[in-house]
């Protein structure tokens, strides 16, 4: 009875050709397993060949020594032919198999050269599949990416994977994780993925996802590239939106293009246009946010640049990354502040362009109109910054109202010396009237300053050079011990390191050793104020500070802005640091101790403390053998007489008594703490994150004893609240 309700052999055929039922005599047969050919999970790369250094004895366990972060891999090997850094180089060739799926799926990241850093598939030695990761230029990502070649044609025959690294300098490595066989198409990646916008509004806003493989995004206009930036695009839901400021093109139609871009992925789409910042209620409300640290409203900083007083007002430039929570992208970010409080952020002043991205620098402003930079009476302002292309060289931007600025079109002012040439510090020099630079160059692989002179800031010469600084200096005179007959000149470097001596235009003559500068951690690439008014005279210097923020749409911090002395000492001239006198003005509430004897077991003076942010001051003259202890907000600042040694949550640094006494000025932030002892002589920042619910202060006695002279303790307010 049930063959009726069957269909026939002929109408089964017709049916499957309808596509109304299944095709059963061409029935698929089950999905064959994925085939891995290397997972470099070993400790060798096993029948694996290698020539060459590149690719070192066997798989890397992520980042390798000088490397970023290496992220995207499979479990915990990979290969990363950065093995003795970007010079290195060689090659790393599989066995011989057979292809037996459709396509060879990989991860891959690194550099984007072609032919010499590259992925290769050969098939009876010639190259018939090839990828490369996606880094071009300075900045970038080591995440690696979902890759994969349709080898549908070359089924069952004969082929080999090779991995090449032929490149040196410049991202001139590969990574390269998982390589499987498999049936089953990977997630593709669309290649210059693009959206068009009729720009209406001020702001794009991207999705940033932390982490995320980076995207080379570009903007045109009229077809042509205007802006391109190396981004963490999300691919879903966001972490944070950075705004682009589109107001050039207004009324223009622009197209934003990247490179390569999941299919799945969201990141063109949730582009919008906004004339206020996207999320703009969250901004210095987060968690992490230094309260009186500057940090830039969005994404990464480091370097401050071109400090400098102008029009009344205290201009930091810095290195910024507007579009990603890690280094990259430089721009130069802008803000400005009337006392070093309260700062402004005015936006992003120097865009990277044809000659790379915006490496640190210096400004200056030019009284005389050297330049011819000048109108109308007005002095100009004076960028200089280093293009950190190929060949990366020295350039130069003005201004005359010091919030619009113009690159030079005759840049570069000054071409590559060698290929690690930067940072550009340009002064007057009132005794020969001319202006000087000093300029990081590594030379026969030797730190050196470089010394230029120019009489128009345009037209350079070199003077001389001294060895044995890196990066990022800097160059001034101090009066010696606040005497203006005994002036000396200082030049640091990035860790803060310095030497003291005479300069006469040209040559930079060292009367001291090289001496060290901070003594904490966190703190680089210090940079003072030019052209502050004669009548302050106060050499102010701010630094890059350290402090991560995991979670937050910004990243790090700039110190509290710092008085530089120098002063005579049994080892010579010694630098001194000291918070700037302005900040009394975050002074919400006092709390002054009466003066007095302390020792062990004594009652807690600080125990009616509970404030966030916090300024403790004390001057005590301790016993021979006492150790004063601080705790703030849970980090602990001691002082060991016996030793002349401070320690801040046990990082020890030498801070000899002064006529018998200490004096400890103690600032606590939401990400860190600057601690000054010594009247200067010892500065000790540190990044640092106290509990939110930790508001306590106290001072013990773990031995011996203190006279207590003074003690006050301060609960700061935001320097947000004039925003």
């Amino acid at each position: 009875m049930l063959s009726r309700f069957l269909p026939s052999f002929r109408q089964v055929a017709l049916l499957a050709s309808l596509s109304l039922i299944p095709n059963f005599s061409r029935s698929q047969s089950p999905a064959r397993p994925d085939i891995l050919l290397a997972d470099f999970e070993g400790d060798t790369y096993g029948a694996w060949k290698t020539t060459g250094e590149a690719f070192g004895p066997g798989p890397a366990r992520g980042r390798l020594p000088g490397q970023m972060a290496v992220e995207g891999f499979n479990g915990s090997g990979l290969v990363n032919s950065f093995f003795k850094g970007d010079n290195s180089t060689g090659t790393l060739t599989s066995p011989p198999f057979n292809i037996e799926r459709k396509y060879i799926a990989f991860l891959i990241g690194g550099g984007k050269h072609p032919e010499k850093a590259c992925i290769n598939l050969l098939i009876n030695g010639k190259v018939v599949r090839s990828s490369t990761g996606s880094n071009e230029v300075a900045g970038g990502s080591e995440a690696l990416v979902q890759d994969y070649w349709d080898v549908t044609e070359f089924q069952n025959k004969q082929a080999i994977l090779q991995i090449i690294d032929e490149v040196r300098g410049g991202w001139g490595h590969i990574n390269v994780d998982h390589i499987l066989q498999t049936d089953k198409k990977p997630p593709g990646l669309l290649a210059n993925a693009t959206r068009e916008f009729p720009v209406s509004k001020t702001y794009l806003n991207l999705p940033i996802k932390n982490g995320a493989p980076r995207r080379v995004l570009t903007l045109l206009v009229d077809g042509k590239p205007q802006v391109r930036n190396d981004i963490e695009l999300a691919p879903g839901a966001p972490d944070w939106w950075a705004p682009m400021d589109v107001t050039a093109w207004r009324g223009k139609k622009i197209t934003l293009m990247v490179d390569k871009l999941p299919e799945d992925s969201t990141a063109l789409s949730s582009v919008d246009q906004t004339d206020t910042l996207r999320d703009a209620d969250k901004d210095y409300r987060e968690a992490l946010r230094g309260q009186f640290h500057f940090s830039p409203r969005r994404g990464w900083n480091n370097d401050p640049n071109g400090l400098v007083f102008y029009n009344g007002e205290y201009h930091l430039f810095f290195q910024h990354n507007p579009y990603g929570w890690d280094w990259g992208n430089m721009h130069w970010g802008h803000a400005i502040s009337k006392d070093l409080v309260y700062w402004k952020e005015l936006g992003d002043k120097l865009l990277p362009d044809a000659m790379g991205p915006m490496f640190s620098g210096s400004a200056v402003v030019d009284w005389n109109n050297t330049s011819g930079f000048g109108k109308d009476g007005k002095a100009p302002l004076v960028l200089f910054y280093t293009a950190a292309g190929n060949p990366t060289v020295q350039c130069l931007a003005y201004s005359i109202d010091g919030h619009h600025f113009t690159k030079y079109a005759g840049n570069p002012i000054l071409k590559e010396v060698t290929g690690g040439n930067r940072d550009p510090k340009v002064i007057w020099h009132e005794p020969t009237k001319q202006w000087v630079m000093t300029l990081y160059v590594e030379l026969n692989k030797i730190h050196t300053i470089h010394f230029f002179t120019s009489s128009n800031l345009k037209d350079w010469k070199f003077a001389s050079k001294t060895d044995g600084f890196f990066e990022c200096p800097d160059f001034f005179e101090l009066n010696l011990d606040g005497d203006p007959v005994k002036r000396r000149w200082v030049l640091t470097g990035a860790s803060s390191e310095y030497q003291v001596g005479t300069f006469d235009g040209k040559t930079f003559q060292p009367e001291t050793t090289k001496a060290p500068g901070h003594r904490g951690k966190g703190f680089y690439a210090a940079q003072t104020f030019s052209d502050i008014p004669q009548a302050d005279a106060r050499r102010i210097q701010i630094g890059w500070f350290q402090t991560p923020t995991p979670g937050m749409p910004f990243n790090q911090s700039m110190t509290i802005p710092l008085e530089l002395g120098l002063v005579s000492t049994r080892e010579g001239p010694r630098l001194t640091w000291t918070p700037v006198r302005e900040l009394a003005e975050l002074r919400a509430k006092t709390i002054h101790l009466q003066p007095g004897e302390l020792q062990q077991g004594s009652p807690n003076p600080l125990a009616a403390v509970r404030e966030e942010l916090q300024e403790i001051r004390a001057e005590f003259a301790p016993s021979k053998d006492s150790e004063v202890i601080f705790q703030v907000r849970g980090a602990t600042i001691a002082y060991n007489s016996q030793k002349a040694e401070l320690s801040v949550n046990g990082h020890r640094a030498s801070a000899p008594l002064v006529n018998g006494k200490q004096r400890l000025v103690i600032y606590c932030d939401r990400n860190g703490l600057e601690v000054f002892a010594s009247d200067g002589l010892t500065y000790v920042p540190m990044p640092f994150l106290p509990k939110a619910d930790n508001l306590s202060a106290k001072v013990e006695i773990a031995q011996g004893s203190a006279n207590i002279l003074n003690l006050e303790a301060y609960g700061l307010k935001s320097a947000w609240s004039k925003r």
